[in-house]
This record gives structure tokens, C-alpha cells and sequence, in this order.
């Protein structure tokens, strides 16, 4: 027996399918997809396509996750008809928020789809959110003010890029990590995001690289934050300078003749 053969009994059961009714919906005999379930030989990859789009789950859970300690309802659909999104509420079906700390950023991007390791990353409950899907990201860099290092970056899920609107803050889950920034147009094969912070350039990310996308909800300042306030003093100062600059440079101008 394997874990495929396990999950593939399970959820054919939970449809209330006999074997027979089954294997018919799948385009085979009974006894060919008995040999799938009993572990005695591997379906090859266009059956396990025809299994995964018939229970609505992704090939990789399939194969991998023990679906049956994993209520497969507790999960998000996500496009194309995949549940790989894994969702943690408590006895009272409240959900939380999982935190995905500075240090388990690239852990994340092989677990992001495995309920074990998501239910293993610390977590928050913000009633006041609402419906929805929320996880927490930790700022990194100046890119983004005020969201200094330490700051807790939450996002809803974006279940399309279609959904995508200009000029909001995105948190962008790639092959590279998670980067946090606001999206400023799509193209064919990549989207163009912008920092905040005008010193960075804007740059691309190739479609084939995102993951995950979530669209920024609140942000959770840490405890020694400072707000930037501008030095006024020294600005009035500069422009002091500036302005006498240009009254002398007046000056020497009105010295040539015209």
C-alpha cells in the first residue's frame, strides 16, 4: 500500500463510488484500477491527470500528503481546480493567521503547500479581518516604509493574477523568496513591481516564478518602532542656503551686460 493508494480509496469512498463506477469515469476496467488502489501497480501520468481533475486534487498531494488526516474541505480551491492551500482554524472553525518568520522564508517555499509544515509555523487570530484567507509575511530592507525589519506584513489571498490592481502592495511568494511590493502593470510572461521607496528601481518577475501572491492588509509594526519624522530645522536651514545660492548667483548675472 502506498499513500496514493490510500488517498484514492479515501476519496472514493467519501464520493460514495463503488470501484466499478469509478474506474468507468476514469475510461478503464475495474480490475485495472484495483491494481491503483490495492498498491499492486502505478497508474501512468495521463491517469493520474484524469484522477487529480476528477477529485478537484493537486497530483502532488495525491502522492505525497495523507489526505484522510487533512479534511480535504479545509481547503482553499485555487485556480485550475487544485486545493494546495492549506487552511488552519481552531475547534471553533475561527481562522488563523500563520506567520511565516524571517528564518523559515526559503522553508516556505517547499512547504507552502504541505499542511504539516504550515500548521507547525507560528500563528495569530485577528477577528477583525473578517472572511478570508490571511498569512504573515516579515518585512525586510527600507523598500517599503514605514515597514521597517521586525514588521509583520499580512495578506490576504489572491486566488488570480487577473485580480492584480495597479498601485496596490502585493506580498509576491517566488522561486527566490518572498518580496513585498506594489504592482504596477502586467506583461506577457512577467508583471512589473515598484518600491515605496523612490532610491529602487522598478523590476520584473517572471509569471513562471510566482507561487503565491497576497494582497497587503495590515501591517504590525515592532515594538521599538520609531516613526521617521524629517529633521524640519535642517531643512529650513538648506533652503536658506539654497535660496542665498541662487540670490548671489542672480547677483553676478546682473553684472554682464546685456
Amino acid at each position: 500500500m502506498s499513500i496514493f493508494s490510500d488517498n484514492i480509496r479515501f476519496l472514493r469512498n467519501k464520493k460514495n463510488l463503488s470501484q466499478q463506477s469509478f474506474a468507468e469515469s476514469l475510461g478503464m476496467s475495474r480490475v485495472r484500477y484495483s491494481k491503483y488502489e490495492d498498491g499492486r501497480s502505478e497508474p501512468p501520468y495521463e491517469i493520474l491527470i484524469r484522477i487529480s481533475k476528477f477529485f478537484q486534487v493537486s497530483i502532488d498531494l495525491l502522492l505525497t500528503l495523507d489526505i484522510r488526516k487533512y479534511p480535504i474541505d479545509d481547503m482553499v480551491n485555487l485556480p485550475d481546480n487544485n486545493k494546495v492551500l492549506p487552511v488552519v482554524v481552531d475547534s471553533e472553525g475561527n481562522n488563523y493567521i500563520e506567520i511565516v518568520p524571517q528564518k523559515a522564508t526559503m522553508g516556505y517555499l517547499n512547504g507552502y503547500s504541505d499542511p504539516e509544515y504550515i500548521e507547525s509555523l507560528p500563528r495569530i487570530y485577528l477577528p477583525f479581518l473578517g472572511h478570508g484567507k490571511f498569512r504573515g509575511f516579515m518585512a525586510d530592507g527600507d523598500s517599503m516604509p514605514p515597514f521597517i525589519n521586525g514588521t509583520c506584513v499580512v495578506g490576504e489571498y489572491v486566488e488570480s493574477l487577473k485580480d492584480l490592481k495597479p498601485g496596490k502592495e502585493y506580498i509576491f511568494v517566488t522561486a527566490e523568496g518572498t518580496t513585498f511590493k506594489t504592482y504596477v502593470k502586467s506583461k506577457k510572461k512577467s508583471l512589473t513591481v515598484a518600491a515605496d521607496n523612490s532610491f529602487y528601481d522598478p523590476y520584473d518577475i517572471q509569471l513562471s516564478d510566482i507561487l503565491q501572491v497576497w494582497t497587503y492588509t495590515i501591517g504590525i509594526l515592532p515594538k521599538d518602532y520609531k516613526p521617521y519624522l524629517p529633521d524640519y530645522a535642517h531643512l529650513k536651514d538648506m533652503i536658506g542656503d539654497l535660496k542665498k545660492t541662487v540670490q548671489d548667483l542672480e547677483g553676478k548675472i546682473s553684472k554682464f551686460p546685456s
